[in-house]
Parts: C-alpha cells; sequence; structure tokens
C-alpha cells in the first residue's frame, strides 16, 4: 500500500439535515430486541471489580493467552447499558506493555455489516433497489468469464450468492507483502473478475469478499461520496462513536489508543503488522472499532435505530452457509446467525492479519465483542487442522459462553 501518506482524519461538524429520517436515536433509546422483548440503551457505565461476571470473563480471555495469542480483550454490554471491558495479556510484546481495556483493533468482515447497514438506508431512500440488477448501477463493471452484471442483483451481493470469485486469494496471500501497498477498489475487483465465475448467481451459497467490494463501488457511485464518509455520516456520527472508522486512502496508523497485531510468515514466529495499509480488504474488512463501540453498533442495527423495521427483517432473511462449527449457520443481508443454549444470535465476526474478532448479540440483548491480537494460523500451522481449529474453537467458545452467561 502506498508510502506514508498525511492522514486527513474526519473533524467536519455532523449536517443533520442529511441523516435519513427516523433512524437517529442520540439519547438513551429504547428499541426492539431481536427475538422478542425491549433493549433499552443508556450510558455505558462500568460494572464494578468484584462483578463475577467480569472476573469469569477474565479467566476465559486468560485462556486465550495461555493458547498463543499475544493478547485477548473483550467487552459485554448489558441490555440496560452497563458493560464489563477486560482485557489481558502484551499489548507490545516487544516492551511487555500492558493491554489497554476497550482499545483499537482492525475488525476485519465486521465491515460488511456497516456496508450492508449503507446500503439498505440507501435502499431505504429509493437510490438502490435490492432486486435490481448490479449492471443498473455499475454498468460494465461486473463482468468476466461467467459473470454477468445483469444476472447478479445487489441481494446476492449482500447475501453472499451472486457465484464471484474470491479477490483475497489473489492478493492476500502475503500480508507482511501487501502491508505497505495501496489498491484501489476498482483495482480489487479487476484482480478477481480475472478468475472465472464459481457459479451462476442465486444458485447457492459462498462467501466472497468481492461482493463487499462491488457494494463499496455502488454506495460510492449512488451517493457520489467515499465510502469511509457515508460509513462516517450514516452510523459512526448518528451514534456516537468516537473510535469506529473506515480508514480513508493511504492511512496506516491507527488513530488512538490500541493494541499491537501481530502475523507470521511461520506460525509461532510473531511480527508485528499494527501498521498497514488495509486497503486490500476496503469495503469487505477494513473498518477500525473497539470491542465496546462494535457492540454499542450491533444492538443499535439489531434494535431498529439504522434501518427500518422493514429492512431489519430483509437482513436477517438468510440462506444456508457452510461452517464446521455452527451447521445451522445462516447468512442474511450482511448479518450472519446461529443457535447456542440461550437462544439464536446475530452479528458477523472477522479475520484481517493482526487480529480476529468474533462478536454477536444474544436474544435478550446483551452484545459481545472479543478480539485476540493475532490470527489463529499465525500462532498454529494452518496445515495441521487438529492444531488449528482448536485455536479457533478456543475464541468461539469464549464468545459462546460469555453470551449465555452474562
Amino acid at each position: 500500500m502506498d508510502a506514508q501518506t498525511p492522514t486527513p482524519t474526519p473533524t467536519s461538524t455532523p449536517d443533520r439535515r442529511r441523516a435519513p429520517r427516523g433512524r437517529i436515536a442520540l439519547a438513551a433509546t429504547t428499541a426492539a430486541v431481536l427475538v422478542a422483548g425491549a433493549l433499552a440503551f443508556g450510558a455505558a457505565a462500568r460494572t464494578s471489580a468484584a462483578d463475577p461476571a467480569e472476573s469469569a470473563l477474565e479467566e476465559r480471555l486468560q485462556s486465550l493467552v495461555d493458547a498463543g495469542y499475544p493478547a485477548a480483550l473483550a467487552s459485554v454490554t448489558r441490555p440496560d447499558g452497563t458493560s464489563i471491558d477486560v482485557s489481558v495479556g502484551d499489548g507490545d510484546l516487544g516492551s511487555d506493555r500492558e493491554t489497554p481495556e476497550n482499545a483499537e483493533v482492525r475488525v476485519g468482515s465486521n465491515t460488511k455489516m456497516f456496508v450492508a447497514t449503507v446500503v439498505m438506508q440507501l435502499i431505504e431512500e429509493g437510490a438502490v433497489s435490492l432486486d435490481e440488477p448490479i449492471e443498473t448501477y455499475l454498468p460494465g463493471v461486473v463482468t468476466g468469464d461467467g459473470i454477468d452484471g445483469a444476472a447478479i442483483t445487489v441481494r446476492d451481493l449482500l447475501r453472499q450468492t451472486s457465484g464471484l470469485p474470491e479477490s483475497s486469494e489473489v492478493i492476500a496471500t502475503d500480508p507482511f507483502g501487501m502491508q505497505d501497498v495501496y489498491i484501489s477498489g476498482r483495482d480489487l475487483l479487476d484482480i478477481a473478475l480475472a478468475q472465472p465465475a464459481t457459479f451462476a448467481p442465486g444458485d447457492r451459497w459462498e462467501y466472497s469478499n468481492t461482493n463487499y467490494i462491488v457494494l463499496g463501488l455502488l454506495v460510492e457511485r449512488v451517493s457520489q461520496r467515499p465510502l469511509w464518509e457515508q460509513i462516517d455520516e450514516r452510523i459512526v456520527q448518528p451514534l456516537e462513536l468516537e473510535h469506529t472508522y473506515l480508514p480513508v486512502p493511504g492511512e496506516r496508523e491507527l488513530r488512538g489508543a490500541h493494541v499491537e497485531g501481530y502475523h507470521a510468515d511461520f506460525p509461532g514466529e510473531l511480527r508485528e503488522i499494527t501498521d498497514m495499509d488495509p486497503a486490500f480488504g476496503w469495503a469487505a474488512g477494513a473498518v477500525v472499532s473497539t470491542p465496546t463501540e462494535m457492540n454499542r453498533f450491533m444492538q443499535a442495527l439489531l434494535g431498529g435505530e439504522l434501518v427500518s423495521e422493514e429492512s431489519l427483517a430483509l437482513m436477517q432473511d438468510t440462506v444456508p452457509a457452510d461452517d464446521p462449527f455452527h451447521p445451522d449457520l445462516g447468512y442474511g443481508l450482511g448479518l450472519q446467525t446461529y443457535s447456542l443454549e440461550c437462544g439464536v444470535v446475530w452479528g458477523h465476526g472477522g479475520d484481517i492479519p493482526g487480529t480476529q474478532t468474533r462478536n454477536a448479540v444474544a436474544p435478550d440483548g446483551t452484545a459481545v465483542t472479543i478480539a485476540v491480537t493475532a490470527l489463529p494460523w499465525a500462532i498454529a500451522d494452518p496445515a495441521d487442522e487438529a492444531l488449528l481449529l482448536p485455536k479457533y474453537e478456543l475464541v468461539m467458545d469464549a464468545l459462546d459462553e460469555t453470551l449465555c452467561d452474562s
């Protein structure tokens, strides 16, 4: 990605007249919970250190560090607005700096929830139609071997049923090699479209980051504004999130207090990869946030603050997805769902070199986000599933236990 470039940080006062009607609730609000009941929001208040839930969460996070992750941090936000923020491990392996609570991390594919929210808002405003071909909005752009933009709808892109080939299989195989490389969204798409389609649109589900690269281009074409600005104006500012943003082109350093992320060319040989140009992820995986702010965003989305009740129902209309840990996993429009002992949960999750994030909202409205500062295959041999899969399972188990015990 490119060399050090001055980073323009958005500082303008939001123009509230531009915000879509009926989406902003800046005071404490009451919104519908996922299944039934109400979800009350207030100023997040830390629980006391004596809270047994905090001690249990700290033990779970410590087990992740003991398993080889450099650091782990998490936030639990309850329906009444109170929160628990816990961090363990080394925030910087070079200095043994403690991990700050609620630090900024790169949240990877959770970005897709943000982009899907913006697209649904544009649909509500009449600027985009869910079942319109992408060719209507990006004429001549989505084309290739077995790829026809006139046959791929916006819905197909949102729910990963387009058949578009995966871009990251080409450009993300060498994270350290891409660390300082900038690549535009259009170039990302061209790299993906040089490969043939994987199946006909609508035939089945298959995860492809390319779908959300196309959606990022759609947002920019329709709004005639950059994607980072649309996320900021439509989500970040209304929710008063202070540490959530899509990096602007050329931005490599995290803006606020953060933990260092690590990756490895060879499992266990960790190298810092915190400062990077995340352009290779862009609309599919470049957002930065904190565990607490991820929880606030998910609660607001699933509570009906950011989209209408009708739009949320569309987002939660899922197709079966393939997941080794949750056979009942369903993928909607930028949201995924699966069942735990305490009921159906909604969220997404994300992987990016340096950070793995798992997060969801439980039926009672409790939101949990857990982040570890390396990917499983940085600490375990990716060729050895007997070692690799348990590293994944540990993080998912910590999320499951925290959601259902909180």
